[in-house]
């Protein structure tokens, strides 16, 4: 059998377990036994607390492949050519960039090739090339997509070392999480190996709540990985989105690029 860890944020290890009829009068927003917010505001016929009834909400359709455009970067659907101007970038760039990745690093830019034409034919992915003034600095993908579920996941990233911690980096997740809940999606998820300090900081500044991590969760490389769950949901996007809005605009960085308010005071 499969055993799953999840690990409590400090704040909530000490909470009381609330009684079961506790959960029928919780108000919306009201934290329980877990990481997140108890949302079970309803009972049914059989005074069961259940969730929200989802009123009008339909599958969002499976997203079509289409070109993203912001103020800093423009994403485009990944193909295998794509490595021709990649391969030279991460050549130059070191091998821990993809410690965490289950790619990389390539011996040549036809077997980076070979890995792209990989990502783009599975079926619930959807990989995007990141260009900055015409120049393609990365890539990251929409995966697990589930439109009956309403979920969809980002990863895949792969930033070379021009476009980390830049304002284009930021907008990158910005232009998938709006593209993501324009169609409809109730959920968007950021997983990582739970040892990948720099994207778990990433998650949490993006805006991604800490969800748990489940223990022996995949393996690659040889290597076992317990994986960190992160989400953000429709109900939460509006605030977020505002926050990433207030962050992009202009007048936030200086003559020099130089941000006057970091994009977590924006979420206070």
């Amino acid at each position: 059998m499969n055993h799953v860890r999840i690990k409590m944020p400090r704040r909530h290890r000490a909470s009381v377990r609330p009684r079961c009829e506790d959960f029928a009068t919780a108000m919306p927003g009201q934290r329980g036994d877990g990481p997140y917010p108890r949302r079970m505001s309803s009972v049914d016929d059989f005074g069961q607390p259940v969730g929200d009834n989802l009123g009008e909400w339909a599958a969002p359709p499976f997203p079509e492949p289409a070109i993203l455009k912001g103020r800093y970067c423009t994403l485009e659907p990944l193909q295998a050519d794509h490595a021709t101007s990649l391969f030279p970038t991460f050549s130059a760039a070191p091998d821990s960039l993809w410690t965490y990745m289950s790619i990389g690093p390539f011996a040549s830019a036809t077997e980076m090739e070979r890995a792209f034409a990989s990502l783009a034919g599975l079926s619930d992915w959807l990989p995007y090339a990141i260009l900055v003034d015409d120049r393609v600095v990365g890539f990251l993908s929409y995966l697990r997509i589930d439109p009956p579920g309403g979920v969809i996941e980002i990863g895949s990233i792969v930033f070379a070392p021009e476009l980390q911690r830049t304002t284009a980096a930021t907008e990158v997740i910005y232009l998938l999480l709006k593209h993501a809940f324009g169609l409809g999606y109730r959920r968007c998820e950021w997983k990582c190996d739970d040892l990948n300090a720099p994207s778990r900081r990433a998650a949490e500044r993006l805006g991604f709540g800490y969800e748990g991590t489940f223990k022996k969760a995949t393996h690659y490389k040889g290597r076992n990985r317990d994986t960190a769950w992160f989400a953000i949901t429709d109900d939460e996007w509006p605030d977020i989105e505002k926050a990433f809005e207030d962050w992009l605009a202009p007048e936030n960085f200086d003559g020099k690029g130089k941000q006057r308010r970091p994009l977590r005071a924006y979420r206070l």
